[in-house]
This record gives C-alpha cells, structure tokens and sequence, in this order.
C-alpha cells in the first residue's frame, strides 16, 4: 500500500512538474547507476586479493592506457608480485615476478589454457577470418591447429627452412648496402625488416616471396598488420570493457576496425587463391599451407588453415620486426657491444667472410647470447597475451574463480630483480654467466609462442650476417630505452621511434662480391 502510495505521489509530481522532474531524473539516475555499478564490481573482484581500486566505472584503465606493463611492474612493489586490477568491471589477475609466473603459468598450465574474448578484435575484426592461434579461446579447434602449427614448427621442420633463411636474410644485407650507397646514406631500416619478416612468412605459408619494398603488396600487408596489431591491445580499446562506448554511432574504432578487416580478407583470399592454383598445376613449392592441405590425418577446415596463415603472418611481422628494429638502433650506439660480436664472429669465420654459414646453429656463444638479451631487455610483447582461466586455481589460499582473465607481464619477469641484480643495464654477457636463467618473451606455459625456435635462428642468422657486414654508426640522436623510447605506448607491441643508421660495409670488396655471388 505505501509503494503504491509513493509512485502514485511521483507520476503526480512528474505531471504537474515536468521538467523539474526531468533535471532531477538526470541527476539522479547516473549517481543511482554508479552506485548501482560499484556493488557490481564489489562483488566481481577476486576475493582476499590486492591490488588498487581504480575509478568508478572504468577502474584502472585511466592509469593504465600508456605504457600498462610499467605501470604494472611499479604497481607490484606496492601490492605484491601477483595482484588485481579492474578493466571496466572485469577483474583482472596480473602476474609480475618470475617466481610467481613459475607457479600460475607452469604449475597450472591446462588451468590457464584459453583466451578472453575482446569485442573489438574478435567481434568486429575476426568474425569473417578468424583469428591467430595465439589469440584463440580453448577449443578442440585450436587443439588441431596448435598440433598442425607445432609439426611446422619443431626442430626437425626449422631445419628445412634454412634455405629460406639463407635467401630472406642475404637479401637483408644487399637492402643495406645498397639502399644506404656502401655506407655513405643513412638509411631507417624498418623498411627493409619488414621486407625481411613479410617475404620469409609468406615464403613459409605460402610459397611466395615479397622480392621488392616496390610491391604492392608490401605495402598493403604491411600497413594492414599494423594498424590490425592495434586493435589487440589490452588497453586501447576503451569499448571492450565499456559496453556503452559500442553503441557510439561515430565510433571511429568499429568503423577502423571492419575497414582493416574487409582489407585483410582480399589479400589472404588472393594468397590462398594463388596457391590452390599451383597445387592444382602441380607447380608449387613445399610450403606450411600447402604441407597442411596434404595432411589427410590433420582434418583441418579452411577456418583453422586460415587461422594458422594469420599466425605466421602476424607473429613474424608484430615481434620479430619490431625486436631487430630496437636492437639495430641499440647496436649503432653501443660499438663495444659491436666490437665483442665482431671477434667472437671473426675467431669463428676469420676476417673476409661476410655471410656466414646458414648451417650455423647459434654456435657464436656471444652473439646468441645478445639475441636473447634483446628479447630480454626489449621485451616487444610486454604482457603476453592474455589468458582465461577455464577452472577454478588456488593461489596462496587464495581462489581465482573460473572465468578470470590473466596478464602475464613478461616485461616485469624479464626485469626481475630476484633473477638479475642488475636487470636496467643492457649486458649480453648474464646469458653467458646464467644460461639457464628464464626468458618470459615468448610467454609460458600451455599457450607459449610455438614459432620460439624459428625466431630465434632467424634473429641469430640476420644479427650475425648483418654484425659480420657492417659497422652500424648512429645518425640521428634516437633513445633506445625501452620505456622511454616507445613510440606508441598504447599499442599490445611496443615499437620504437623511427631512426638513420649508417651501415658502413666492414670489407666493401669482400661484401660487394658474396652479395653479386647470391
């Protein structure tokens, strides 16, 4: 009787006073909803867990949308090694010390073996090709497309790449030379990794070789990527934790975001068109695609062969591009890290042997070792793709519900002071003191990078090539701290400002005639 009596008082009050009520509904309601929202995100949070509040409604994502591992790192010596943040109301487990990776990621490696699910990249981006391996949730789907992946990737298969690697990473140095005139032009090299990246993915996928920067292709898949690579950051897209940003009818990100994709769709329809085209003739080369398309017992559908063309494509251009593009500006700075690369390389293949052997398996100890200091120290994909747990994990007595969203900060572990006491300085020399210490760049666990391998021989390959060619002399001032350096702190990939090298040639008689040679 009195609810009734009260709503019978307000529709009066609404009538005879219209817009007074409006004004007090407009105040009233957004506080009610806020209000409304915060007991939602109450009760969303992990219970018994630390970490900071953040702002009503969007918690944490104002303070992390720059630079989100640092943050991170300088948020856990606050809150602890293993805390939780607040996307929107989505609760979030991130994991920042090499100790506590070891236990969540190693220890619970099936518990944490899908992928949360974002409305931009999977909703809108994804829905007609799919997706990456890496950014796939847990399904019988993808457990046939990692196996078909890892038989492409192992050892074994690595080794029949070699002649790729000879081909795409000569060409590499050829693309120095000549681009920057023997030396006297400083040249930005992301161009020519790019070159480098794309042609040895498509060689690999798809049996075709991006020659020239003067393709259009090049360009196309290139940008493509780039802006696609965006759109899978965990911070920079507001609408994937704010529902009430996606009904914006001048959303520029949905709009981007359908326009990359409608783009990517052409050029892997043209790729796959081409290759069933030299199947059919008979004319194409041994290729990841085609060897899966052979495969009787692998049963994969043209959805799960596509998912796995992206991988390659993505995976080559995000991280290796992006670690040899900090690592050159880095060395044309530091000639006494050139300098201990050069004679370990001239003990092993003396003074006028520019290309070294493709068959070298990383037996420079020294110039291994500073491959894998700037995957340490440059850490290009600083949070590991997220994970998803699909069952409930105790951690510390503490229970993480099935269904929460993990950040792995690969940047946080590779900084790790309990694992380095010196992690801030770039020293390739720890990898020799400490072979066996862990290296978080290709992430961990069940969903770890399965292409780690192939990476790394071809990083090994075009540092040494380009090392033993070379003299790298800076041109223009470029900061190469990984933090301060970033040009795009937003991004899922941190990418470094645009420099000039020069690459002066070590032997330009030596060089100028291995290169005619090839």
């Amino acid at each position: 009787m009195a609810i009734a009596s009260a709503l019978s008082t307000l529709q009066g009050s609404v009538i005879e006073y219209p817009w007074h009520s409006l004004a007090v509904a407009a105040v009233v309601v957004p506080i009610l909803y806020i209000v409304l929202n915060e007991f939602i995100r109450a009760s969303a949070r992990v219970k018994g867990m630390n970490g900071p509040w953040g702002l009503p409604l969007i918690g944490n994502l104002s303070q992390i949308r720059t630079n989100a591992a640092e943050q991170y790192r300088i948020w856990s010596k606050t809150h602890g090694a293993v805390y939780q943040i607040m996307l929107g109301n989505i609760p979030v487990v991130v994991v920042n010390s090499a100790a506590s990776a070891k236990v969540l990621f190693g220890q619970n490696a099936q518990a944490l073996s899908s992928r949360p699910e974002f409305y931009t990249f999977h909703k809108i981006l994804s829905n007609t090709a799919g997706t990456t391996i890496g950014t796939s949730p847990y399904s019988d789907s993808l457990k046939r497309r990692r196996k078909g992946a890892a038989s492409a990737l192992n050892r074994p298969a690595v080794e029949t790449y070699v002649s790729h690697l000879d081909v795409e990473s000569k060409a590499f140095v050829e693309e120095l030379h000549r681009y920057g005139n023997k030396g006297k032009t400083p040249v930005d090299p992301m161009p020519m990794i790019q070159r480098l990246s794309l042609s040895l993915a498509l060689t690999l996928n798809w049996g075709v070789r991006i020659a020239s920067q003067e393709e259009d292709m090049f360009d196309e898949i290139t940008h493509v990527e780039e802006e696609i690579s965006r759109f899978r950051s965990t911070t920079g897209n507001l609408q994937d934790y704010i529902p009430l940003f996606r009904l914006n009818p001048f959303n520029s990100n949905s709009k981007k975001a359908a326009e990359m994709r409608m783009r990517r769709d052409r050029y892997l329809g043209s790729l796959n068109r081409d290759l069933d085209d030299r199947m059919e003739k008979g004319t194409h080369k041994p290729c990841i695609q085609a060897n899966v398309i052979l495969d009787k017992e692998a049963k994969l559908n043209s959805e799960e062969l596509t998912s796995i063309s992206l991988t390659m494509l993505s995976g080559g251009l995000d991280t290796v591009t992006t670690l040899v593009a900090w690592s050159l500006g880095l060395l044309a700075q530091r000639p006494d890290i050139q300098d201990k690369a050069a004679k370990a390389i001239q003990e092993m293949y003396g003074q006028h042997e520019p290309m070294c052997s493709v068959e070298d398996d990383q037996r420079c100890a020294y110039v291994a070792a500073l491959v894998k200091e700037c995957l340490r120290f440059f850490t290009v994909l600083r949070l590991a793709l997220p994970r998803t747990s699909i069952r409930d994990i105790n951690y510390n007595g503490i229970v993480i519900p099935k269904g929460t969203v993990f950040f792995l900060n690969a940047w946080a572990c590779n900084m790790d002071p309990d694992v380095w006491t010196d992690p801030d300085e770039f020293r390739p020399e720890r990898w020799l003191e400490q072979p066996d210490a862990p290296l978080f760049t290709y992430g961990m666990g069940y969903r770890m990078c399965a292409g780690s391998l192939l990476a790394n021989r071809e990083l090994y390959l075009v540092f040494i090539r380009t090392l033993n060619s070379f003299r790298l002399e800076p041109h223009d001032k470029t900061d190469c701290h990984p933090v301060r350096g970033n040009s795009d702190p937003t991004s899922l990939v941190a990418i470094p400002s645009r420099y000039k090298v020069r690459f002066v040639p070590k032997d330009e008689k030596a060089l100028s005639k291995v290169l005619a040679q090839s």
